[in-house]
C-alpha cells in the first residue's frame, strides 16, 4: 500500500519531510505557522494536493491556542493573517488557496457562534478535506487506470503519488491501481530537474509498489519515444485553467510537445480542485519562480559558478490542444476544452 504522507495527531500535523527520501524516511512534526510556512516553500511538503491539505491544518494551528474567551474581531484577524501567510507560499498550486478558502468561508459561516466552536468547525473541516482527498484520489485513479493497458510502456514526469497528496496519488495513483488490478507495466521516470522528484520520491514509490521503472533523464524522453514503443505519457497539474490548459511542474510542455510528434497518448491527471474556472487559459496562471540555489548548488553540490545568471521557473503551462485526455474523479475529458471542463465542473 502507497505510504501516508500526512496525519493529524494530538493537535500536531505530522508530515513526511520529503527532502530527505530516498536516503531517510524522516517525519517531521509541525505545531506552529513559521514551521509550516518553511516547510510549503522548502518543498517539505508538496503537490498541489498534499499542500492543500497540509494548508488546511494550518489554519486550525494558526488559531487552535487562540484564548476562547479573548476578542472575536481579534481572532479573525489572526485567522486572516494566517490564511495570507499560508497563501504567499505558493502562487501556483491552486489547491492551496482552494483549500484557504474552505476554511475561511467556514469560519465566515459560523462566526455568531463562540470562539471554541469555530475552532472545533475548522478542524471538521480540515479532517474533511483530508477524508476528501483519500476518497478523489481513488476514484480518479479507477479512471486513470482504464486507460492503461496490460503491459503498457509509460513515461510520466515529477511526482504524483501517495506523496504528492494524503496517501494514494493521482497520475501514479492510476499506475497503483491497474497494478493492483493485475496489469503489468513498466514505466519510464524522468528524473525530474533541478529537485529530482521523479529521482528521488517516483522511484522510491513505485519500487515500494513493486512496478517496473526506469530511471532516465529528463532530456532522455525524446531517445526513449523514439526508440521504444511507448503507449502513453501521464502526469500531475498544479492548475488547470478554463480551457483545459495545465500548469505542471517545468518539463512537462516538453514532453507533451515530444508525445504530440510520437503520436503518443498525453493524459493529465488531478481532482477537480486543482481546476481555476476563473482562468481563460494558461496565459493567466501564476509561474512560480524557485531561487537560483536549487539550480546551482543543489544537495550541497556546486554545479556552477556562484556568479551565474539563473532563471528557474518551477512550472510551465502546456496547451489543451496537446492534452489527448484530463482524468478527475468525476471523470475522463477527452480533448478538453472550455465547453467540456466547464460541464465537468458542473458535475456533483
Amino acid at each position: 500500500m502507497p505510504v501516508t504522507s500526512i496525519s493529524w495527531q494530538s493537535n500536531i500535523l505530522r508530515i513526511i519531510d520529503q527532502t530527505k527520501l530516498p536516503n531517510e524516511l524522516v517525519y517531521l512534526d509541525i505545531a506552529d505557522i513559521p514551521t509550516l510556512v518553511e516547510a510549503i516553500m522548502k518543498l517539505r511538503v508538496r503537490g498541489a494536493p498534499a499542500i492543500g491539505v497540509a494548508a488546511a491544518f494550518g489554519v486550525v494551528i494558526g488559531v487552535q491556542d487562540y484564548e476562547d474567551d479573548a476578542s472575536k474581531k481579534t481572532f479573525f484577524s489572526l485567522l486572516d493573517s494566517t490564511v495570507q501567510q499560508l497563501r504567499n507560499t505558493r502562487p501556483t498550486a491552486v489547491n492551496l488557496a482552494w483549500a484557504l478558502e474552505s476554511m475561511r468561508e467556514v469560519a465566515q459561516k459560523y462566526h455568531h457562534e463562540s470562539i471554541s466552536a469555530i475552532k472545533e468547525k475548522l478542524l471538521l473541516k480540515a479532517k474533511k478535506i483530508y477524508t476528501d482527498d483519500q476518497a478523489i484520489n481513488r476514484k480518479l485513479a479507477k479512471f486513470g487506470a482504464n486507460l492503461i493497458q496490460d503491459n503498457a510502456q509509460i513515461i510520466t514526469h515529477c511526482n504524483t503519488g501517495a506523496l504528492a497528496t494524503v496517501d494514494y496519488g493521482t497520475a501514479l495513483g492510476s499506475l497503483f491501481y491497474a497494478h493492483s488490478c493485475g496489469k503489468k507495466m513498466h514505466v519510464w521516470v524522468d528524473e525530474t530537474r533541478p529537485l529530482l522528484q521523479g529521482a528521488r520520491l517516483n522511484m522510491w514509490e513505485l519500487q515500494n509498489e513493486g512496478i517496473n521503472c526506469t530511471l532516465i533523464c529528463d532530456n532522455t524522453a525524446a531517445f526513449v519515444m523514439q526508440k521504444n514503443h511507448i503507449d502513453l505519457c501521464i502526469v500531475g497539474a498544479d492548475r488547470i485553467a478554463a480551457n483545459g490548459d495545465t500548469a505542471n511542474k517545468i518539463g512537462t510542455y516538453s514532453l507533451a510537445v515530444l508525445a504530440k510528434y510520437h503520436k503518443i497518448p498525453f493524459y493529465v491527471a488531478a481532482p477537480t480542485s486543482t481546476f481555476d474556472p476563473t482562468l481563460t487559459s494558461g496565459n493567466d496562471i501564476p509561474i512560480e519562480e524557485r531561487p537560483k540555489e536549487e539550480i546551482i548548488d543543489s544537495f550541497g553540490c556546486r554545479t556552477a559558478p556562484q556568479n551565474s545568471k539563473v532563471y528557474s521557473p518551477a512550472f510551465d503551462v502546456t496547451p489543451h490542444t496537446l492534452i489527448s485526455a484530463i482524468i478527475t474523479e468525476r471523470g475522463v475529458i477527452n480533448s478538453p476544452d472550455t465547453h467540456s471542463t466547464l460541464e465537468l465542473l458542473k458535475k456533483p
